[in-house]
């Protein structure tokens, strides 16, 4: 049971991570961890934690509104696909049981810090790919359906990273703008991470009391963290978080 004390560092941690989220991503290994340090079971702190980040999804979705009016025919294939990977992933979770999610942990949180640090070029390269096919006619919509649903499978698993491989694997196949992209990526991770909550919600392993609290902390931190974001170099933060994130899986592989 967590108290007033707990609920009042998971709150700050929340504001940091919403804070990190805005910057660069990786706000997962600063709540993540914690609440596991607090007692909470593997699962269960995962479960809390995704449900937690659906109001940040949905709003930065919202935000970006003008760049999906045109993309109708892809978020068609994009949103089902997320939807479908999210509860598949959700219910991969809550199939596994604590001690084989628990062995995993330390494995996941590597592959997400690997991806966050592979974020800086994974842009790089889709910039110099759409410059390179610029005036290519050529529409992949109709095969990106398989490939965001397995993404989303990831997503509905452990949250962490999810951003990136979506990011990649619609780099992957449309040609297009990486503003563009980068909402219909928002878009795509919104719908796993919801597909994902509607499933846990009636779970039994969400620690409301923490989500409520890391709900409201995220979305004051993506505030300020927008606020602030042109005064932090974001790859000097990505790298910290890729350490942090190291060091953690460290712990967990030791423990």
């Amino acid at each position: 049971m967590l108290g007033g004390f707990e609920l009042a560092v998971i709150a700050l941690a929340s504001v940091a991570a919403g804070a990190v989220n805005a910057f660069a991503g990786g706000g997962t290994f600063i709540v993540f961890p914690l609440l596991i340090a607090m007692g909470l079971p593997p699962v269960a702190a995962n479960v809390t934690n995704t449900v937690a980040l659906s109001p940040g999804y949905l709003g930065a979705t919202i935000a970006q509104w003008k760049h999906l009016r045109s993309q109708s025919a892809r978020l068609w294939i994009c949103l089902p696909a997320g939807v479908i990977g999210g509860f598949a992933g959700g219910i991969l979770l809550l199939n596994s049981g604590e001690k084989l999610f628990r062995s995993l942990v330390p494995f996941l949180i590597l592959s997400a810090s690997g991806l966050l640090a592979l974020q800086g070029p994974l842009r790089a390269w889709l910039i110099r790919r759409m410059g390179e096919h610029a005036g290519f006619a050529r529409n992949s919509t109709p095969w990106i359906g398989l490939p965001v649903a397995a993404a989303a499978i990831y997503g509905g698993y452990f949250a962490a990273g999810m951003s990136v491989i979506v990011l990649a694997v619609l780099g992957l196949l449309l040609d297009d703008s990486l503003t563009r992209l980068n909402a219909l990526k928002q878009a795509t991770a919104s719908s796993i991470n919801i597909a994902a909550t509607l499933f846990f919600v009636f779970s039994g392993h969400v620690v409301w009391p923490a989500a409520l609290v890391m709900a409201a902390g995220s979305l004051v931190g993506g505030i300020l963290g927008g606020r602030l974001a042109g005064r932090v170099k974001p790859t000097t933060l990505r790298w910290t978080i890729v350490a942090f994130g190291t060091v953690v899986a460290a712990l967990y592989l030791r423990y």
